[in-house]
This record gives structure tokens, C-alpha cells and sequence, in this order.
């Protein structure tokens, strides 16, 4: 049975995917241009389980304060804002 929530997280996807490099979105926004306005969280749920791909900038998607999260998802010598 496919995830329930499987389609939302794609459409997440494909908007991260076209956040240019050095800018950032929250993830309000995110789901404001997807017509759920109130599924901020489910959109940090998507960024979440995008940890597991490497062609989604997931490092520009920060919380409604500005913030940049999800820290422990980025490993390496680079950190978030390095990224960006």
C-alpha cells in the first residue's frame, strides 16, 4: 500500500528542488504554494524523511523564525549555512 502522504512529500520535493542556491524558504511557504496552508508540519515531515536524498537541498528550508534546522540530517566538514 503506498504511503498516504507519499504524493504531498513528492510535491514538497519538487518545490525544495527549485529553490535556488544561497536562498531559502520556510516551511510554511512550502505549504502555502501546495494549498495547505495549514500543514506546515507535515511539510517539515517531508524535509525530514528528505534526508535520505541527496538531490534535495534540504539545508534550505528553514523554521517561521528564520532559523536553519535539521542540523543532525547533514554530516560532514560543511555546516547548513556553509551549504547555502
Amino acid at each position: 500500500m503506498k504511503n498516504d502522504n507519499a504524493d504531498f512529500y513528492e510535491s514538497v520535493y519538487n518545490i525544495v528542488k527549485q529553490i535556488p542556491y544561497g536562498r531559502v524558504t520556510s516551511y510554511g511557504i512550502i505549504a502555502k504554494t501546495l494549498g495547505a496552508a495549514k500543514s506546515a508540519r507535515l511539510v517539515g515531515y517531508a524535509m525530514n524523511n528528505a534526508a535520505k536524498y541527496k538531490d534535495i537541498p534540504a539545508h534550505r528550508v528553514v523554521n517561521r523564525n528564520g532559523e536553519l534546522t535539521g542540523r543532525h540530517h547533514f554530516s560532514g566538514d560543511l555546516s547548513i549555512a556553509e551549504l547555502l
